[in-house]
């Protein structure tokens, strides 16, 4: 359940209420009862942290190479050289 910050017009009566967002909005203040009682704007009340994407994409305008559908695609490596036979000994066989 979201916290609500309301603050009485009249007297300047302050108060942070938890209460559901169905909830109809209060409107009496509790401290000198008249119909003054205004929910507030206020900030969020989180921070994201870690290592999301926020953190990593578009951070100093190179996208990051995953080789994923929204990154570049990695490149392949070369492929092997392939080894090259030894010669067999002239005059013999290898099959002693």
């Amino acid at each position: 359940m979201p916290i609500y910050a309301y603050r009485c017009e009249s007297c300047g009566f302050a108060k942070d209420v938890l209460q559901k967002m169905s909830d109809p909005q209060l409107t009496v203040c509790p401290e000198c009862g008249k119909e003054s009682f205004k929910k507030q704007l206020t900030a969020a009340g989180f921070q994201l942290k870690g290592s999301g994407w926020y953190v990593t994409d578009f951070r100093g305008g190179t996208p990051p190479a995953t080789g994923t559908a929204t990154g570049p695609a990695k490149t392949e490596a070369a492929p092997a050289a392939t080894p090259t036979p030894t010669p067999t000994p002239s005059g013999g066989s290898s099959d002693n």
